[in-house]
Protein backbone atom coordinates (compact mmCIF):
# COMPACT_ATOMS: atom_id res chain seq x y z
CA UNK A 1 0.00 0.00 0.00
CA UNK A 2 1.60 3.12 -0.91
CA UNK A 3 0.41 6.38 0.69
CA UNK A 4 0.11 9.15 -2.05
CA UNK A 5 2.10 12.47 -1.00
CA UNK A 6 0.09 15.89 -1.49
CA UNK A 7 0.92 17.62 -4.48
CA UNK A 8 3.44 20.16 -4.13
CA UNK A 9 1.03 23.05 -4.24
CA UNK A 10 -0.71 21.65 -1.43
CA UNK A 11 2.55 21.10 0.60
CA UNK A 12 3.40 25.14 -0.10
CA UNK A 13 -0.26 26.19 0.78
CA UNK A 14 -0.10 24.90 4.52
CA UNK A 15 3.75 25.52 4.65
CA UNK A 16 2.20 29.85 3.99
CA UNK A 17 -0.78 28.91 6.25
CA UNK A 18 1.65 27.92 9.21
CA UNK A 19 4.15 30.44 8.77
CA UNK A 20 2.07 33.41 8.59
CA UNK A 21 -0.01 31.44 11.63
CA UNK A 22 3.43 31.59 13.90
CA UNK A 23 4.32 35.14 12.58
CA UNK A 24 0.69 36.38 14.13
CA UNK A 25 1.56 34.00 16.97
CA UNK A 26 4.37 35.87 17.30
CA UNK A 27 3.30 39.14 17.06
CA UNK A 28 0.69 38.54 19.93
CA UNK A 29 3.31 37.36 22.52
CA UNK A 30 5.43 40.47 21.19
CA UNK A 31 2.91 43.13 22.04
CA UNK A 32 1.63 41.54 25.02
CA UNK A 33 5.45 41.30 26.33
CA UNK A 34 5.61 44.84 25.82
CA UNK A 35 2.29 45.59 27.72
CA UNK A 36 3.45 44.16 30.43
CA UNK A 37 7.21 45.71 30.33
CA UNK A 38 5.30 49.33 30.20
CA UNK A 39 2.72 48.29 33.46
CA UNK A 40 5.76 47.11 35.31
CA UNK A 41 7.74 50.54 34.86
CA UNK A 42 4.29 52.72 35.07
CA UNK A 43 5.02 55.35 37.54
CA UNK A 44 8.64 54.01 39.00
CA UNK A 45 11.54 55.93 39.71
CA UNK A 46 14.31 55.61 36.73
CA UNK A 47 16.67 55.76 38.95
CA UNK A 48 15.68 53.36 41.09
CA UNK A 49 12.71 51.67 40.76
CA UNK A 50 10.73 53.22 43.92
CA UNK A 51 6.95 54.12 43.32
CA UNK A 52 6.65 57.93 42.25
CA UNK A 53 4.49 60.30 44.29
CA UNK A 54 2.47 63.14 42.07
CA UNK A 55 2.32 66.27 43.61
CA UNK A 56 1.16 69.96 42.81
CA UNK A 57 4.26 71.79 42.46
CA UNK A 58 4.46 75.79 41.59
CA UNK A 59 0.55 74.60 39.60
CA UNK A 60 2.09 71.78 37.66
CA UNK A 61 1.80 68.36 38.70
CA UNK A 62 5.29 66.53 39.05
CA UNK A 63 5.98 63.13 40.29
CA UNK A 64 8.88 62.64 43.08
CA UNK A 65 11.09 59.43 44.13
CA UNK A 66 10.62 59.31 48.21
CA UNK A 67 13.23 57.14 48.01
CA UNK A 68 15.81 59.08 46.30
CA UNK A 69 14.76 62.61 46.01
CA UNK A 70 14.89 62.75 42.37
CA UNK A 71 11.82 64.89 40.37
CA UNK A 72 10.53 64.46 37.07
CA UNK A 73 8.38 66.87 34.38
CA UNK A 74 5.84 65.54 31.95
CA UNK A 75 6.82 66.55 28.58
CA UNK A 76 5.65 70.39 28.32
CA UNK A 77 5.68 70.94 31.90
CA UNK A 78 8.99 72.87 32.02
CA UNK A 79 7.61 75.14 29.20
CA UNK A 80 4.61 75.74 31.23
CA UNK A 81 6.52 77.49 34.48
CA UNK A 82 9.27 78.79 32.31
CA UNK A 83 6.66 81.61 29.84
CA UNK A 84 4.59 81.62 33.41
CA UNK A 85 4.37 85.16 33.62
CA UNK A 86 5.16 85.77 37.36
CA UNK A 87 8.37 87.58 38.00
CA UNK A 88 11.76 85.33 38.71
CA UNK A 89 9.24 82.00 38.85
CA UNK A 90 11.73 79.61 37.41
CA UNK A 91 14.54 81.40 39.81
CA UNK A 92 11.83 80.27 42.79
CA UNK A 93 11.01 77.01 41.33
CA UNK A 94 14.54 75.81 40.74
CA UNK A 95 14.98 77.32 44.48
CA UNK A 96 12.22 75.49 45.71
CA UNK A 97 13.40 72.48 44.29
CA UNK A 98 17.21 72.75 45.42
CA UNK A 99 15.75 73.33 49.08
CA UNK A 100 13.74 70.36 48.28
CA UNK A 101 16.59 68.14 47.54
CA UNK A 102 18.83 69.40 49.98
CA UNK A 103 15.59 68.69 52.51
CA UNK A 104 15.30 65.02 51.94
CA UNK A 105 17.83 63.90 54.00
CA UNK A 106 19.45 62.14 51.14
CA UNK A 107 23.39 62.39 51.10
CA UNK A 108 24.34 62.15 46.90
CA UNK A 109 27.71 60.29 46.77
CA UNK A 110 29.63 62.01 44.32
CA UNK A 111 29.15 61.39 40.23
CA UNK A 112 25.99 60.06 41.32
Amino acid sequence: MTIEKPSRNEDEYFAQQNAELLRKQREKLEASALEAERKSHYMKCPKDGYDLDTGEFHGVQIETCPHCGGMWLDAGELEVISQEERPALMTRVLSDALSAFRGSGKKREPGK
